[in-house]
């Protein structure tokens, strides 16, 4: 039946809850759906709902559909990749050309996914996405200030105009998704944050990732909110970072002497998380998932790692923050996407750590609890076990001047 949002939101703060009034919401909801068994044992194996059909897997019908804005993403690649897997059906916000995401329509059955056009200064055009999806996943997310040239009425007559800041792209966009599910009465949402989300941070970009959590859980309480920590995968700008920057600067910096820590996570387990939570989300409304890796490394050590594996012989130098951000203000236009710009150096003089060590998560009591991957049945992989199938393509002749035969 349909009911009027501010009615509607009402309901779902009772269902967060939950109290004894799951009866009453369940014929408010707009399509029943019959709970599903959740288990952290792999595999997991959970009864069908009944708009399921097929025997699972990539041909089946999963009943469930999913809206996804940011899915061209790094993260939102492989995200895709786990739901088309599990015959989801997916609506995905495209913001450029239709052949711009089509390595995505093959991670989906044919008929399972539709790429819908829309900006973000659009509303109508991202209700559109929505549509009449069960849940919406948040992936918007950007490390730089996206700019481009405009014209300037005195000389040189041109200028760097902002397309997109920090405070819209993690701020203002994601409570206007916030307030789309609302409106939209959507069942659920999963907004993608990160570890180093502070309102204390010296980095902006980590200062507006804190902010626009707050927005939704302001806007979205019951949301489920993913924290990873940095990202490392075949397409990442962590250990790719090392061994382009090796190949194209005279020398690697490290921020004050690369002794922050970080403890990155591979891609493809967040993913999994996101996936886990798609199929069981009213288990998890309204709670937080940290994603973090198994073992911490300062950026030197990481920057070692790389160049072990490369077998480049870059120089390491060690430089103030204040002095290479300067350089990171005039390397910033030099790419469209930028190796440096003055926040990634702030954000890489810090800890980019989880919220507490791995064994304060388990000694958690309370009901609100924190959850890890590990909560999800998800181990961490290591970032050694990963790190080679993509970064030897940086050596000299490849992986093949090791073996006899190829020369």
């Amino acid at each position: 039946i349909s009911v009027c949002p501010s009615l509607w939101l009402v309901v779902r703060c009772f269902q967060s809850s939950r109290t004894e009034s799951a009866t009453m919401l369940s014929a408010l909801r707009r399509v029943a759906v019959p709970q599903r068994a959740f288990s952290t044992v792999l595999p997991r194996v959970t009864p069908k709902r009944a708009t399921e059909a097929g025997p699972g897997g990539r041909s089946s019908n999963a009943g469930v559909k999913v809206a996804i804005f940011g899915a061209s993403g790094f993260l939102g690649r492989y995200v895709c990749f786990d739901l088309g897997q599990n015959g989801v059906l997916a609506y995905l916000g495209n913001r450029g050309d239709d052949l711009e995401m089509r390595y995505i329509k093959t991670m989906f059955d044919l008929g399972r996914s539709r790429f819908v056009f829309y900006s973000t200064h659009d509303e109508e055009s991202m209700k559109e996405v929505i549509a009449d999806a069960d849940i919406v996943i948040n992936l918007i997310g950007k490390y730089y200030e996206t700019k481009r040239l405009a014209q300037a009425e005195k000389f040189p007559y041109v200028r760097m105009k902002t397309n997109f800041t920090y405070e819209q792209t993690n701020v203002e966009i994601a409570r206007k998704i916030a307030e789309l599910c609302v409106e939209m009465q959507v069942d659920n949402l999963i907004h993608v944050s990160c570890a180093a989300a502070d309102p204390n941070s010296s980095s902006e970009w980590a200062r507006t990732k804190y902010a626009g959590e707050m927005a939704v859980k302001e806007v979205y309480p019951w949301a489920t909110i993913i924290r990873p920590t940095q990202l490392f995968g075949v397409e990442d700008r962590l250990l790719n970072w090392f061994a382009n920057v090796a190949g194209t600067w005279p020398v690697v910096p490290l921020v004050d002497g690369g002794n922050a820590l970080t403890q990155p996570v591979w891609a493809v387990d967040v993913a999994r998380t996101i996936g886990r939570v798609v199929d069981d989300p009213e288990t998890f409304e309204g709670k937080s998932i940290d994603c973090f890796g198994p073992n911490d490394y300062s950026y030197k050590e990481l920057a070692e790692f790389v160049f072990d594996i490369t077998e480049q012989n870059p120089t390491l130098m060690d430089i103030p923050k204040s002095s290479l951000k300067s350089i990171a203000r005039g390397l910033q236009y030099t790419n469209r996407n930028p190796l440096i710009t003055p926040d990634l150096v702030e954000l890489w003089s810090e800890d980019y750590l989880p919220r507490m060590a791995p064994e304060d998560y388990k000694l958690q009591t309370d009901s609100d609890k924190i959850l890890t991957m590990e909560d999800l049945g998800i181990e961490a992989t290591p970032l050694e076990k990963e790190a080679f199938s993509y970064l030897y393509r940086f050596r000299t002749g490849g992986h093949f001047t090791h073996a006899e035969g190829y020369h």
